[in-house]
């Protein structure tokens, strides 16, 4: 059975609202959240970028029963893997055991703010390897000294401990990151529906099949999907395009720009029916579900669902939810 997830995307609401949309978003009964971990937002229009972390605490003391996620987290720039240690530590003990820390190699977005440069995709690689070897030796609770081509820990130990430590997810967006993560993480994560990733993790030396058990639970292969669900398709559409048009450039593009000017520039020639035409827009749930559907028929186990405007979070969670993930659980069953 696939599990379906909300999406808390801090670019597009504050704090207290986040919180509010987490409650809201268990009540219909949603299986799991995964949040953003953002400095900045992808474009002005979206207008939100509070700090995950505190957001990820509040939400795991009003919240009882679906699991949490970042979605995720770079742990190399704007971090250092000891502190991510430290507060994913800290985050699963909040929230008893619902907590995975999911893992990637950032935006330049988001990590240039601390003025260290941007670094080359292939180092970007490499620190995040380190980050996770890191983050894995603290969560043993022994004192840890770790000397890395990145990285440096002195004397390091996390005091406040879940038993079990935190799983780990990590973003990889073809076979060679595969390859290099699936032997250091529990999860899969993806953006896109692509079987042939799932393939790959499967046939990685030495990484956990996904759904097969491991430790207790079962490896997941988590992705994630923008809808725009409103009672008008050209309401939507519009939203889509204003807030959302940054999602056409592709993670190559993603990954490189520095500012929300950036990618305003570079989505300037995206048209609406660009946008329309790769994220489903309007009040056809069906639509939703078949836009869906590729993720769970290329072996995902979870699929986060963004609803993009977070003016709009309230309607959708309220008049939504409840019929969509009806409709997608018996569509994937």
């Amino acid at each position: 059975m696939t599990s379906f997830g909300y999406t808390l995307m801090t670019e597009q609401a504050g704090p207290r609202q986040l919180v509010d949309h987490a409650v809201r978003a268990e009540d219909a009964g949603f299986d799991f959240e995964v949040m953003s971990d953002h400095y900045s937002p992808w474009l002005s229009a979206q207008g939100h970028a509070p700090y995950a972390w505190s957001v990820l605490g509040a939400v795991a003391h009003a919240t009882s029963r679906v699991g949490l996620m970042t979605y995720v987290t770079c742990p190399t720039v704007r971090y250092h893997p000891a502190v991510v240690a430290q507060k994913a530590a800290t985050v699963q003990l909040l929230a008893e055991g619902r907590f995975t820390l999911g893992l990637g190699s950032g935006e330049s977005l988001n990590e240039h703010v601390v003025g260290t440069g941007w670094p080359a995709v292939q180092d970007r690689q490499a620190m995040l390897q380190e980050a996770i070897e890191i983050i894995r030796e603290l969560h043993t609770g022994e004192l840890v000294d770790y000397r890395g081509e990145y990285f440096q820990v002195d004397s390091a130990r996390i005091w406040d401990l879940p038993d079990g430590g935190v799983d780990i997810g990590v973003a990889a967006g073809g076979p060679r990151a595969v390859e290099r993560f699936a032997p250091l993480a529990d999860h899969l994560v993806a953006t896109e529906p692509d079987g042939d990733l799932v393939a790959a993790w499967n046939a990685a030396e030495g990484a956990p099949t996904i759904g097969r058990a491991k430790n207790g639970g079962a490896a997941r292969a988590v992705g994630q999907i923008p809808v725009c669900w409103d009672p008008s398709e050209s309401a939507a559409v519009e939203r889509a395009h204003d807030q959302f048009r940054w999602f056409a450039g592709g993670w190559a593009v993603n990954a490189d720009l520095p500012t929300t000017a950036g990618f305003a520039g570079a989505t300037q020639f995206v048209r609406p029916e660009d946008v329309a035409g790769s994220i489903p827009c309007g009040p056809d749930l069906d639509a939703i579900v078949e836009a869906v559907r590729p993720f769970w028929e290329n072996g995902f186990t979870d699929v986060a669902l963004v609803q993009i405007g977070g003016d709009t979070q309230e309607a959708f969670l309220t008049e939504v939810a409840q019929p969509l993930l009806e409709k997608l659980r018996k569509a994937s069953s």
